[in-house]
């Protein structure tokens, strides 16, 4: 018999942790433009590492006394940005002057052992291709869409999960992004010199990344006219506002792309007890989060929580107030946006799935019954 897993007890989820859990590992994306890397071993798990080192722009030099098919195809075709180096014999310790990475491709924990050592001798970051005590690094599975990459990484228990994760990000990003990025790049140095660090510059690129997600093709000779749309938007005095968000029955996978996208531009968010920490994280890094709302008090002090939101929106923050289930319904809410609309300051409502599903006999659809046959 199979031996049974039983499930970690489960422990309070409301815990307001930090802002950023636990890592299994810190990721890091490393220019390698112009620079050396150290590659040994000329077999194909190899030639696929050569070929990405080299995708990112680096001088690959490749330590081997034979090739195998795969690798020798690759040399023969080279590479669109970075080079390959063929040194026609195995690595010794002086090929690591200058590197900047080494990766190896071993037979034997011993070998592995002996270029790990090496490497750390000469004070390069080291990898050995599918032995994980000789690594100081992992490559995980990449969504190039470059000059945004994205990489995902399952800490080496499970690649096959990472390569399915890549899979639907994959489905989630247009390959259109990639020139939208083209596009900031040739922005940025406008975007600096016109708008003010912060709110400014951060309402520019919001609107230029919603722009990046719709589905309209990057413009190539209205450049000028729409970048310059944007930026005159975004230097605009701009008054703060309220959204009120629906945060869903309590897990973030019940949260709506339009709720996603709120957090993600908000200053502050004033956030109920009842709300999950899996929902703040998705929140913005650099918005304020302030606790408002308790399971238990049915005033939850909502006059003063009106008064804060008005106050804060006048000094020209976006201020969300999440609340958990959805609020479209809720007295309160109806409330919240009397006070803000009595106060002049502007206000949007982002429905949530409700907290209480319905039961099938709810439904306001009747039953279809079959007709009769018989006339």
């Amino acid at each position: 018999m199979r031996p049974r897993l039983h499930a970690p007890a489960k422990t309070s989820r409301r815990r307001r942790s930090a802002r950023v859990e636990a890592l299994a590992s810190l990721p890091l994306f490393f220019p390698l433009k112009g620079r050396k890397v150290v590659l040994a071993g000329g077999t194909d798990g190899a030639a696929w590492k050569a070929e990405l080192l080299a995708a990112a722009g680096a001088e690959v030099h490749v330590f081997a006394d034979s090739l195998d098919e795969v690798f020798a195809t690759l040399l023969s075709a080279g590479s669109v940005k970075g080079s390959f180096v063929h040194h026609q014999r195995v690595w010794s310790a002086d090929c690591f002057e200058g590197a900047a990475l080494a990766i190896g491709d071993a037979v034997s924990d011993g070998e592995a052992q002996a270029f790990y050592c090496a490497a750390r001798a000469a004070g390069v970051p080291v990898n050995v291709i599918d032995r994980p005590a000789f690594c100081e690094f992992q490559f995980g599975s990449i969504v190039n869409r470059s000059s945004v990459v994205i990489g995902i990484s399952t800490n080496g228990v499970a690649p096959i999960l990472g390569q399915a994760i890549r899979r639907r990000v994959e489905t989630l990003l247009p390959i259109s992004l990639r020139d939208w990025a083209a596009l900031a790049g040739r922005v940025r140095a406008s975007v600096l010199a016109t708008l003010s660090a912060g709110s400014e510059r951060r309402r520019f690129w919001e609107g230029f990344t919603d722009l990046a997600f719709s589905s309209r093709c990057v413009p190539d000779t209205e450049d000028a006219r729409v970048i310059d749309v944007l930026l005159d938007e975004a230097g605009a005095a701009s008054p703060g506002r309220v959204t009120i968000v629906g945060a869903g029955p309590g897990d973030a996978e019940h949260l709506t792309l339009k709720a996603m996208r709120t957090l993600q531009s908000a200053d502050v968010i004033l956030f109920d007890d009842q709300v999950d920490d899996t929902v703040l994280e998705l929140a913005r890094r650099e918005a304020k989060r302030m606790l408002v709302g308790r399971k238990g008090d049915p005033d939850s002090a909502d006059k003063d929580i009106r008064d804060r939101m008005v106050l804060l929106a006048r000094q020209g923050k976006h201020v969300v107030r999440l609340k958990s289930g959805d609020p479209v319904s809720c007295e309160d809410t109806r409330a919240d946006l009397k006070r803000l609309g009595d106060a002049g300051i502007p206000a949007n409502l982002v429905p949530g799935v409700s907290a209480t599903p319905k039961r099938a006999t709810d439904t306001q659809d009747s039953p279809v019954r079959p007709r009769s046959m018989t006339g």
